[in-house]
């Protein structure tokens, strides 16, 4: 099925607040540094709005996120990828472009740059024991399988690419693909927006460095 898939976004979490996101999309290239810096959790008790981390809470995550670690990106059940959807939800984000060739989970020579920042940035020596999830997302053209199968691929060469160039611990990025069931903008499901892999620090580990 053709399908215009020349562009593809990448949203990134972190555990910073409980408040929305900085959305810094665009054709400029965000330097690691500012990645990095949106990417640290501010603290390991407390989230910015004063409301104490339930650690039961955090301990069933970690518990979860284990059981997922290392898996293929298409073994995950919906149950699965709705549970690590709903950890990373109230996690905010900072928005990097990322193209992908057409139809295809290449990510295109224009840009490798922005992926090598997000390298640099993640594997700072500050990011040590933290637990990314990467989670790809389509838009609506096209059916439910074809862009299911289309978001783990793209997520799947994020990690491949983070593992292989910049020495990440594979354990430590979970991938999962939400095709085209979770638009970043439901008003306009079809809007290249909507194209993304999302990634989201599910530790806060880093918050004690």
């Amino acid at each position: 099925m053709p399908r215009s898939l020349s562009m593809s976004f990448l949203t990134i979490g972190a555990a910073l607040s409980m408040t929305a996101g900085v959305a810094l999309a665009g054709s400029d290239i965000i330097p690691a540094a500012q990645i990095l810096n949106a990417l640290k959790p501010k603290s390991a008790t407390r989230s910015l709005s004063g409301t104490q981390v339930d650690p039961t809470a955090t301990a069933r995550e970690t518990s979860f996120l284990n059981t997922v670690r290392n898996r293929q990106t298409r073994s995950l059940s919906l149950g699965e990828r709705q549970e690590i959807a709903d950890i990373a939800a109230n996690k905010p984000k900072i928005d990097l472009e990322i193209h992908f060739d057409y139809n295809s989970a290449d990510i295109s020579k224009g840009s490798t740059q922005a992926v090598q920042e997000l390298g640099k940035a993640l594997s700072d020596a500050s990011m040590k024991g933290s637990t990314f999830v990467l989670a790809g997302h389509t838009d609506a053209i096209g059916g439910e399988a074809y862009n299911q199968d289309l978001s783990e691929r793209r997520a799947d060469t994020i990690k491949t690419y983070l593992v292989e160039h910049y020495g990440l611990n594979g354990s430590d990025l979970v991938t999962v693909g939400y095709g085209k069931t979770r638009p970043k903008d439901p008003n306009a499901p079809m809007d290249p927006t909507n194209r993304r892999v999302q990634v989201v620090n599910m530790d806060t580990k880093t918050a004690q460095q």
